[in-house]
Protein backbone atom coordinates (compact mmCIF):
# COMPACT_ATOMS: atom_id res chain seq x y z
CA UNK A 1 0.00 0.00 0.00
CA UNK A 2 0.81 2.99 -0.78
CA UNK A 3 -1.00 5.25 1.51
CA UNK A 4 -2.62 3.37 4.51
CA UNK A 5 -5.21 5.90 6.50
CA UNK A 6 -6.01 3.59 10.08
CA UNK A 7 -9.15 4.72 12.09
CA UNK A 8 -8.55 8.13 11.81
CA UNK A 9 -11.19 10.33 13.41
CA UNK A 10 -10.88 14.18 13.97
CA UNK A 11 -13.75 16.25 15.80
CA UNK A 12 -14.49 19.75 15.25
CA UNK A 13 -16.74 22.02 17.95
CA UNK A 14 -19.39 22.43 15.21
CA UNK A 15 -19.60 18.64 15.34
CA UNK A 16 -19.12 18.44 11.88
CA UNK A 17 -15.88 16.05 11.50
CA UNK A 18 -15.05 12.32 10.64
CA UNK A 19 -14.70 9.27 12.90
CA UNK A 20 -12.93 5.79 11.97
CA UNK A 21 -11.88 6.20 8.44
CA UNK A 22 -9.92 3.29 7.30
CA UNK A 23 -8.59 3.18 3.57
CA UNK A 24 -5.60 2.01 1.98
CA UNK A 25 -4.41 3.39 -1.12
CA UNK A 26 -2.41 1.54 -3.59
CA UNK A 27 0.47 2.80 -5.48
CA UNK A 28 -0.28 3.59 -8.95
CA UNK A 29 -3.96 4.08 -7.90
CA UNK A 30 -5.95 7.53 -8.64
CA UNK A 31 -8.66 7.01 -5.64
CA UNK A 32 -11.78 9.58 -5.19
CA UNK A 33 -13.58 11.02 -1.95
CA UNK A 34 -17.06 11.64 -3.00
CA UNK A 35 -19.46 13.37 -0.99
CA UNK A 36 -21.78 16.76 -0.23
CA UNK A 37 -20.18 19.20 1.46
CA UNK A 38 -19.48 19.01 5.33
CA UNK A 39 -18.91 14.81 4.51
CA UNK A 40 -15.92 15.20 5.45
CA UNK A 41 -13.38 14.57 2.17
CA UNK A 42 -11.53 17.61 2.40
CA UNK A 43 -11.01 17.04 6.40
CA UNK A 44 -9.50 13.32 5.55
CA UNK A 45 -7.47 15.10 2.79
CA UNK A 46 -5.82 17.97 4.73
CA UNK A 47 -5.04 15.56 7.19
CA UNK A 48 -3.32 13.10 4.79
CA UNK A 49 -1.58 16.48 3.97
CA UNK A 50 -0.75 18.02 7.28
CA UNK A 51 -2.60 20.82 7.20
CA UNK A 52 -5.30 19.32 9.66
CA UNK A 53 -3.69 17.60 13.15
CA UNK A 54 -6.52 14.51 13.74
CA UNK A 55 -7.51 13.82 17.13
CA UNK A 56 -6.44 10.18 17.01
CA UNK A 57 -5.27 7.23 14.10
CA UNK A 58 -2.63 6.95 12.48
CA UNK A 59 -1.47 7.51 8.20
CA UNK A 60 1.33 5.74 6.56
CA UNK A 61 2.81 6.27 3.19
CA UNK A 62 5.07 4.04 1.42
CA UNK A 63 5.20 2.36 5.28
CA UNK A 64 6.13 4.87 7.28
CA UNK A 65 3.85 7.10 9.91
CA UNK A 66 3.44 10.55 8.89
CA UNK A 67 1.29 11.94 11.38
CA UNK A 68 4.02 13.88 13.31
CA UNK A 69 5.39 15.62 10.34
CA UNK A 70 4.81 19.11 9.04
CA UNK A 71 3.35 19.47 5.48
CA UNK A 72 6.94 20.34 3.95
CA UNK A 73 8.24 17.22 5.46
CA UNK A 74 5.67 14.80 3.92
CA UNK A 75 6.27 12.82 0.47
CA UNK A 76 3.15 14.61 -0.59
CA UNK A 77 1.25 17.41 -2.65
CA UNK A 78 -1.30 19.50 -2.71
CA UNK A 79 -3.37 21.10 -5.89
CA UNK A 80 -5.94 23.17 -5.11
CA UNK A 81 -9.15 25.14 -5.95
CA UNK A 82 -7.37 28.34 -6.00
CA UNK A 83 -4.21 27.95 -8.33
CA UNK A 84 -1.94 29.46 -5.53
CA UNK A 85 0.41 30.54 -8.32
CA UNK A 86 2.37 34.08 -7.10
CA UNK A 87 1.17 36.64 -9.67
CA UNK A 88 4.38 38.66 -9.58
CA UNK A 89 6.62 35.23 -10.39
CA UNK A 90 6.84 34.18 -14.42
CA UNK A 91 5.95 30.46 -14.73
CA UNK A 92 9.34 29.24 -14.64
CA UNK A 93 9.94 31.07 -11.49
CA UNK A 94 6.62 29.45 -9.71
CA UNK A 95 7.50 25.82 -10.72
CA UNK A 96 10.98 26.27 -9.82
CA UNK A 97 10.84 27.82 -6.26
CA UNK A 98 10.09 24.83 -4.97
CA UNK A 99 13.52 22.90 -6.69
CA UNK A 100 15.74 25.90 -5.88
CA UNK A 101 14.82 24.99 -2.14
CA UNK A 102 15.83 21.27 -2.59
CA UNK A 103 18.84 22.46 -4.07
CA UNK A 104 18.78 21.11 -7.45
CA UNK A 105 21.31 22.31 -10.31
CA UNK A 106 20.08 24.92 -11.99
CA UNK A 107 20.52 22.85 -15.57
CA UNK A 108 18.43 20.05 -14.28
CA UNK A 109 15.67 22.63 -12.88
CA UNK A 110 15.84 24.35 -16.40
CA UNK A 111 14.95 20.39 -17.96
CA UNK A 112 12.40 19.35 -15.04
CA UNK A 113 10.62 22.68 -15.75
CA UNK A 114 10.45 22.19 -19.41
CA UNK A 115 9.35 18.61 -19.27
CA UNK A 116 6.37 19.08 -16.86
CA UNK A 117 4.91 21.70 -19.26
CA UNK A 118 5.23 19.63 -22.13
CA UNK A 119 3.37 16.84 -19.68
CA UNK A 120 0.60 19.62 -19.03
CA UNK A 121 0.38 20.92 -22.51
CA UNK A 122 2.05 24.20 -21.97
CA UNK A 123 5.29 24.19 -24.19
CA UNK A 124 7.30 26.74 -24.22
CA UNK A 125 5.41 28.56 -21.11
CA UNK A 126 8.20 29.60 -19.07
CA UNK A 127 8.12 33.33 -19.31
CA UNK A 128 4.42 33.92 -19.21
CA UNK A 129 2.68 35.79 -15.89
CA UNK A 130 -0.06 33.75 -14.43
CA UNK A 131 -2.65 36.69 -15.05
CA UNK A 132 -2.05 36.25 -19.05
CA UNK A 133 -3.11 32.59 -18.86
CA UNK A 134 -6.77 31.03 -18.73
CA UNK A 135 -8.20 29.49 -15.36
CA UNK A 136 -7.60 26.24 -17.13
CA UNK A 137 -3.74 26.70 -17.96
CA UNK A 138 -3.31 28.16 -14.25
CA UNK A 139 -4.42 24.82 -12.97
CA UNK A 140 -2.33 22.91 -14.97
CA UNK A 141 1.11 24.92 -14.03
CA UNK A 142 -0.51 24.53 -10.13
CA UNK A 143 -0.33 20.95 -11.36
CA UNK A 144 2.68 20.86 -12.99
CA UNK A 145 4.13 22.34 -9.71
CA UNK A 146 2.95 19.41 -7.60
CA UNK A 147 4.23 16.74 -10.62
CA UNK A 148 7.76 18.38 -10.46
CA UNK A 149 8.20 17.52 -6.15
CA UNK A 150 7.41 13.88 -7.40
CA UNK A 151 5.40 13.37 -4.35
CA UNK A 152 4.65 9.75 -3.13
CA UNK A 153 1.00 10.66 -2.99
CA UNK A 154 -0.63 13.58 -5.26
CA UNK A 155 -3.42 15.22 -3.04
CA UNK A 156 -6.28 17.00 -5.63
CA UNK A 157 -8.84 19.43 -3.50
CA UNK A 158 -11.21 20.11 -5.69
CA UNK A 159 -8.92 21.57 -8.68
CA UNK A 160 -11.63 21.95 -11.42
CA UNK A 161 -14.50 23.37 -9.80
CA UNK A 162 -13.82 26.67 -10.74
CA UNK A 163 -13.49 26.01 -14.36
CA UNK A 164 -16.45 25.83 -16.58
CA UNK A 165 -17.90 22.65 -18.05
CA UNK A 166 -15.66 22.25 -21.48
CA UNK A 167 -12.59 22.79 -19.34
CA UNK A 168 -13.50 20.41 -16.74
CA UNK A 169 -13.92 17.56 -18.99
CA UNK A 170 -10.50 18.48 -20.94
CA UNK A 171 -9.16 18.82 -17.68
CA UNK A 172 -10.30 15.63 -16.24
CA UNK A 173 -8.99 13.46 -19.46
CA UNK A 174 -5.42 15.29 -18.94
CA UNK A 175 -5.38 14.33 -15.98
CA UNK A 176 -6.13 10.97 -16.02
CA UNK A 177 -3.55 10.95 -19.07
CA UNK A 178 -1.00 12.27 -16.80
CA UNK A 179 -1.52 9.83 -14.36
CA UNK A 180 -0.96 6.98 -16.30
CA UNK A 181 1.95 8.08 -17.49
CA UNK A 182 3.63 8.92 -14.28
CA UNK A 183 2.13 6.12 -12.45
CA UNK A 184 1.36 8.83 -9.73
CA UNK A 185 -0.94 7.76 -6.57
CA UNK A 186 -3.52 10.37 -6.49
CA UNK A 187 -6.18 11.29 -4.24
CA UNK A 188 -8.54 13.46 -5.14
CA UNK A 189 -11.95 15.17 -3.35
CA UNK A 190 -14.88 16.20 -5.14
CA UNK A 191 -18.86 16.78 -4.78
CA UNK A 192 -19.05 16.04 -8.26
CA UNK A 193 -20.25 12.22 -9.09
CA UNK A 194 -20.17 13.02 -12.80
CA UNK A 195 -15.96 13.96 -12.03
CA UNK A 196 -15.62 10.39 -9.65
CA UNK A 197 -16.70 8.04 -12.16
CA UNK A 198 -15.16 9.60 -14.74
CA UNK A 199 -11.77 9.55 -12.88
CA UNK A 200 -11.61 7.17 -10.54
CA UNK A 201 -10.02 3.80 -10.00
CA UNK A 202 -12.02 3.52 -6.73
CA UNK A 203 -14.47 5.86 -5.62
CA UNK A 204 -14.88 6.50 -1.63
CA UNK A 205 -18.71 8.22 -1.02
CA UNK A 206 -18.88 9.98 1.93
CA UNK A 207 -21.62 10.77 4.46
CA UNK A 208 -21.33 12.97 7.73
CA UNK A 209 -18.47 11.81 8.45
CA UNK A 210 -18.22 8.48 7.87
CA UNK A 211 -17.20 5.79 4.75
CA UNK A 212 -20.70 4.41 3.34
CA UNK A 213 -19.25 2.47 0.46
CA UNK A 214 -15.86 1.84 -1.28
CA UNK A 215 -15.52 0.60 -5.01
CA UNK A 216 -14.67 0.87 -8.13
CA UNK A 217 -17.26 3.36 -10.66
CA UNK A 218 -19.07 0.35 -12.04
CA UNK A 219 -19.80 -1.11 -8.39
CA UNK A 220 -20.95 2.32 -7.13
CA UNK A 221 -22.94 3.22 -9.93
CA UNK A 222 -24.62 -0.25 -10.15
CA UNK A 223 -24.66 -2.05 -7.31
CA UNK A 224 -25.33 1.02 -4.56
CA UNK A 225 -24.91 -1.02 -1.03
CA UNK A 226 -27.10 2.01 0.89
CA UNK A 227 -30.17 4.30 0.02
CA UNK A 228 -27.48 6.76 0.55
CA UNK A 229 -25.68 6.39 -2.14
CA UNK A 230 -28.45 5.04 -4.57
CA UNK A 231 -29.76 8.73 -4.06
CA UNK A 232 -26.28 10.39 -4.06
CA UNK A 233 -24.95 8.61 -7.47
CA UNK A 234 -26.51 9.36 -10.55
CA UNK A 235 -30.64 9.49 -11.45
CA UNK A 236 -32.83 7.04 -9.72
CA UNK A 237 -36.63 6.62 -9.75
CA UNK A 238 -37.91 6.01 -5.91
CA UNK A 239 -41.06 3.73 -5.23
CA UNK A 240 -42.34 3.13 -2.01
CA UNK A 241 -43.22 -0.64 -1.17
CA UNK A 242 -43.82 -3.74 1.45
CA UNK A 243 -41.53 -6.39 1.67
CA UNK A 244 -43.63 -10.09 2.78
CA UNK A 245 -43.01 -13.60 1.62
CA UNK A 246 -40.13 -13.04 -0.76
CA UNK A 247 -41.80 -10.28 -2.81
CA UNK A 248 -42.09 -6.97 -2.56
CA UNK A 249 -45.13 -5.25 -3.10
CA UNK A 250 -45.32 -1.14 -4.63
CA UNK A 251 -48.40 -0.01 -5.80
CA UNK A 252 -50.01 -2.81 -8.51
CA UNK A 253 -46.39 -3.82 -9.32
CA UNK A 254 -44.36 -6.83 -7.46
CA UNK A 255 -40.78 -6.40 -7.26
CA UNK A 256 -38.03 -9.40 -6.39
CA UNK A 257 -36.94 -9.27 -2.59
CA UNK A 258 -33.90 -10.94 -2.64
CA UNK A 259 -32.40 -9.86 0.77
CA UNK A 260 -35.92 -11.14 2.56
CA UNK A 261 -36.62 -7.30 3.46
CA UNK A 262 -39.64 -6.90 5.45
CA UNK A 263 -41.90 -3.92 6.14
CA UNK A 264 -41.25 -0.97 4.49
CA UNK A 265 -39.22 -0.84 1.85
CA UNK A 266 -37.54 1.61 -0.77
CA UNK A 267 -37.33 0.04 -4.61
CA UNK A 268 -35.24 1.79 -6.45
CA UNK A 269 -34.41 1.56 -10.56
CA UNK A 270 -32.05 3.33 -12.59
CA UNK A 271 -33.91 5.30 -15.45
CA UNK A 272 -31.93 3.30 -18.20
CA UNK A 273 -33.42 -0.15 -16.95
CA UNK A 274 -37.33 1.41 -17.30
CA UNK A 275 -38.39 -0.18 -19.96
CA UNK A 276 -41.34 1.55 -22.21
CA UNK A 277 -43.87 -0.09 -24.75
CA UNK A 278 -46.45 1.37 -26.71
CA UNK A 279 -50.01 0.10 -26.52
CA UNK A 280 -51.74 -1.35 -23.86
CA UNK A 281 -50.95 -5.23 -24.28
CA UNK A 282 -51.81 -7.24 -21.21
CA UNK A 283 -49.59 -8.61 -18.79
CA UNK A 284 -47.09 -6.06 -20.42
CA UNK A 285 -46.29 -4.13 -16.79
CA UNK A 286 -47.94 -1.51 -15.33
CA UNK A 287 -50.03 1.26 -17.65
CA UNK A 288 -48.79 4.54 -17.72
CA UNK A 289 -49.27 7.97 -19.09
CA UNK A 290 -46.23 10.09 -21.15
CA UNK A 291 -46.05 13.34 -18.60
CA UNK A 292 -42.85 14.77 -20.52
CA UNK A 293 -40.46 13.78 -23.58
CA UNK A 294 -37.30 15.47 -23.50
CA UNK A 295 -34.98 14.37 -26.76
CA UNK A 296 -31.01 15.53 -24.68
CA UNK A 297 -29.18 14.68 -27.83
CA UNK A 298 -28.25 10.81 -28.31
CA UNK A 299 -31.06 10.02 -25.67
CA UNK A 300 -34.64 10.72 -24.34
CA UNK A 301 -35.75 10.92 -20.90
CA UNK A 302 -39.35 10.41 -20.45
CA UNK A 303 -41.74 10.87 -17.93
CA UNK A 304 -44.59 8.71 -16.67
CA UNK A 305 -47.28 8.73 -15.15
CA UNK A 306 -47.91 5.17 -13.40
CA UNK A 307 -51.74 4.05 -12.61
CA UNK A 308 -50.97 3.64 -9.10
CA UNK A 309 -50.02 6.79 -8.72
CA UNK A 310 -46.08 6.20 -9.44
CA UNK A 311 -44.38 8.76 -11.44
CA UNK A 312 -41.53 7.25 -13.25
CA UNK A 313 -38.64 8.55 -15.51
CA UNK A 314 -36.63 6.14 -18.46
CA UNK A 315 -33.96 6.84 -20.57
CA UNK A 316 -34.47 5.76 -24.03
CA UNK A 317 -32.41 6.25 -27.15
CA UNK A 318 -33.82 8.57 -29.33
CA UNK A 319 -34.73 6.42 -32.45
CA UNK A 320 -37.04 4.40 -29.90
CA UNK A 321 -39.48 7.42 -28.84
CA UNK A 322 -40.26 8.46 -32.40
CA UNK A 323 -43.48 6.54 -31.93
CA UNK A 324 -43.90 8.14 -28.82
CA UNK A 325 -45.68 11.47 -27.70
CA UNK A 326 -46.83 13.35 -24.82
CA UNK A 327 -51.00 11.89 -23.33
CA UNK A 328 -49.86 8.71 -24.97
CA UNK A 329 -50.77 5.47 -23.45
CA UNK A 330 -48.17 2.72 -22.65
CA UNK A 331 -46.69 -0.16 -20.68
CA UNK A 332 -43.87 0.19 -18.05
CA UNK A 333 -41.76 -2.59 -16.60
CA UNK A 334 -38.39 -3.20 -15.25
CA UNK A 335 -35.07 -4.40 -16.10
CA UNK A 336 -33.45 -4.30 -12.83
CA UNK A 337 -34.41 -2.71 -9.44
CA UNK A 338 -32.57 -2.80 -5.91
CA UNK A 339 -34.39 -2.68 -2.06
CA UNK A 340 -33.46 -0.68 0.99
CA UNK A 341 -35.18 -0.86 3.86
CA UNK A 342 -36.34 2.29 5.03
CA UNK A 343 -34.85 4.61 7.40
Amino acid sequence: MQLSIQNLSKQYKTGEGVTGINLDVAKGELVTLLGPSGCGKTTVLRSIGGFLEPDSGDILIEGQSVIKLPPEKRPTSMVFQSYNLWPHMSVFDNLAFGLHIRKMPKAEIREAVSDALRLVQLPGSEKKLPSQLSGGQQQRVALARSLLLKPAVLLLDEPFSALDAKLRHEMREELREIQSQTGLTMVFVTHDQEEALALSDRIVVMNHGHIEQVGNPRNIYDEPETLYVAEFIGKMNFLEGVGEQGVIRAGRSEFPNPKGLAGKVTVAARPEDVIIRSGQKSGEGLQGVIKQLMVLGHYAEITVQLEDGFTVRSFQPKEAVRELSVGQQVQVDYSKTLAYPCA
